[in-house]
């Protein structure tokens, strides 16, 4: 019989590093799961896009943001979302979060890092 015991590993945090949008750090990081902090600057967002395989949730941790999805049929719907509200995307779901105000969002998702398909491209905030 094995006795070894999991080891508690420290991890050190990983700024991502600018995006447009504003900066991604990374929290944790295995090989089942990644968290993230996302820190989005007031009127800019993410493109509207889905992943094959990445199942990601988020919950808006502070600031107002704009979520918009597409139904499986195409048609592209939002919702204006709080501080305190999550929300689940499974892969091949099409998401975009648009920030309002300066938000904190906190990402929990499978490591899949290069798994982006644009469905249409953020433009930049509305001027």
């Amino acid at each position: 019989m094995d006795n070894q015991r999991p080891v508690i590993e420290r991890f050190e945090p990983q700024d991502i590093g600018q995006k447009p949008w504003g900066r991604e750090i990374l929290v944790a990081r295995t090989d089942t799961y990644i968290a993230k902090i996302l820190l989005m600057r007031a009127g800019w967002g993410g493109h509207l896009q889905y992943h094959n395989a990445k199942d990601e949730a988020f919950t808006l941790y502070s600031g107002e943001a704009l979520l918009r999805w597409t139904t499986p049929d195409g048609e592209l719907h939002e919702r204006e979302i709080g501080a305190g509200e999550c929300y689940h995307i499974p892969p091949g779901a099409g998401h975009q979060v648009i920030a309002k105000t300066d938000c904190v969002l906190f990402e929990a998702s499978t490591p899949h890092f290069d798994d982006r398909v644009i469905i249409a491209p953020f433009e930049g905030p509305a001027r």
